[in-house]
């Protein structure tokens, strides 16, 4: 698949999360269990809701950190598990991938060859923000759309 990869200055977006702790490997079911805990929340406390979006913070032992929830147009405070936090701001490299989601590491292949070939280093978090899902993505998964972001150092 063919990136359009651009760098670009993003500010912070509010977001409620849990934080979980995954083999890459098992982030297919973390990841959406996760959304539908945070989601519950929200709309138990009536705060409108955004996209879906998972922060990778970490990795180590083959293990991932991620801070995984949605966008909030308020803060929700601590319930339970879920807590307030914000994807990262500055300058990232981002991309869209258009498909299922058990190939966005193509995405992200093509987000660290531009770092390579630009000569640009990346920070540390990445972060997908998930697209609203749509009927017809049942039928024809390659329209799945997932903005995909990599923080770069200064």
């Amino acid at each position: 698949m063919q990136y359009a990869v651009r760098a670009e200055r993003v500010a912070s977006v509010p977001i409620a999360v849990v934080r979980r702790r995954a083999r890459r490997g098992q982030l297919s079911s973390v990841v959406p269990e996760a959304c539908g805990v945070v989601w519950k929340v929200i709309q138990s406390l009536g705060v409108r809701g955004g996209q879906h979006v998972a922060v990778y913070r970490c990795a180590e032992n083959g293990d991932v950190e991620v801070e995984v929830g949605a966008e909030v147009e308020a803060p929700v405070g601590r319930q339970g598990e879920v807590f307030d936090s914000a994807t990262p701001a500055g300058e990232v490299v981002t991309t869209t991938h258009f498909g299922p989601y058990h190939r966005l590491g193509e995405a992200n292949a093509a987000l660290r060859a531009w770092c390579a070939t630009n000569g640009r280093t990346p920070a540390g978090p990445t972060w997908e923000v998930y697209g609203h899902w749509l009927p017809a993505w049942d039928n024809d998964p390659s329209q799945i759309r997932t903005d995909v972001y990599h923080l770069l150092r200064p």
